[in-house]
């Protein structure tokens, strides 16, 4: 193993900007972007689907009123109408009114309540479990089913150590997103996150996940997702928590379960050299691939 790292983290040496290649970055916002992020697990697709469903009931709702707002304006003005209508009874239109909001209610609750509910609902037991713990202004992980203890702490990079981690790339390390230590999960995984705060409140989100959970002192919340593609996925605290609140970023690079067992090993002693060799690793495996094509 200690053979592997070496040899992996020379080759990282030796080719710091391949990494752009190797694996995609998600979750962060892209230029004109007007929908959620691209789903990489199956709840996020089932939310890109209930944000596109809700929308057949909002806009055709959001124009009538519109139109009707218009037509009252220009119809019942005082110019146009100088003696006002005394009406103050519509049986019709009040049944309507009634009928009709709560049709359309129950039709959105009904999938709404569905959603909730594989929310909460793993796709199968968790087989890693990784406690995230808030703090002012960074997260520590802990992975708490691992053979050997592997805790870290994960603080937004600034530009200043792109060179020594070889994250050149904002393409794959945004500003204001990448972080020193990314969480490590392979794909194909159900994970378990117990969320919890050491100081104020926090929030622990990823976008392309559909997960989010507050970080509450004293108090362990837990979410779950299961990553279908490899990539490294990016979040931020959502929870107003001080002055650095928004440097507060959240990142998970997914990979393969036979990467993931090799980090683990390494990470169990030295976390930044593990993340070098996974680095040097992926690259690697790109390389190989492109040559194939």
């Amino acid at each position: 193993m200690r053979k592997f790292t070496a040899s992996l983290a020379a080759i990282g040496a030796l080719v710091p900007m391949g990494f752009a290649h190797a694996q995609t970055p998600g979750g962060q916002p892209t230029a004109w972007q007007m929908s959620l992020p691209e789903p990489a697990t199956a709840i996020m697709q089932e939310l890109r689907w209930f944000e596109q469903f809700t929308l057949w009931f909002i806009i055709p709702i959001t124009l009538f009123v519109l139109i009707l707002l218009a037509w009252c304006m220009v119809r019942y003005r005082a110019s146009a109408n100088p003696v006002p209508s005394r009406t103050s009874h519509n049986a019709t239109i009040e049944v309507i009114w009634t009928v009709a909001p709560v049709v359309i209610l129950l039709m959105i609750a009904v999938p709404s309540f569905q959603l909730l509910t594989s929310q909460y609902t793993p796709s199968g037991e968790p087989e890693i479990t990784i406690k995230a713990t808030g703090l002012q202004w960074y997260w520590e992980y802990e992975y708490q089913d691992a053979e050997e203890s592997v805790s870290f702490a994960s603080l937004m990079l600034n530009d200043g150590e792109r060179a020594a981690q070889a994250k050149e790339d904002l393409d794959l390390y945004p500003r204001l997103l990448a972080v020193d230590n990314e969480v490590v999960v392979p794909v194909d995984t159900v994970v378990r996150v117990l969320v919890t705060a050491a100081d104020v409140l926090h929030a622990w989100k990823i976008p392309a996940f559909g997960v989010m959970s507050d970080a509450v002192p004293g108090r362990i919340n837990e979410v779950w997702f299961r990553a279908e593609r490899e990539g490294v996925f990016y979040g931020m605290c959502s929870e107003l928590c001080g002055m650095n609140h928004a440097f507060m970023p959240i990142a998970v690079r997914v990979v393969s379960q036979e990467l993931y067992n090799d980090w683990l090993v390494t990470a169990a002693t030295d976390v930044p050299g593990a993340n070098e060799a996974l680095r040097a690793a992926i690259y690697a495996e790109s390389s190989v691939a492109q040559v194939a094509e």
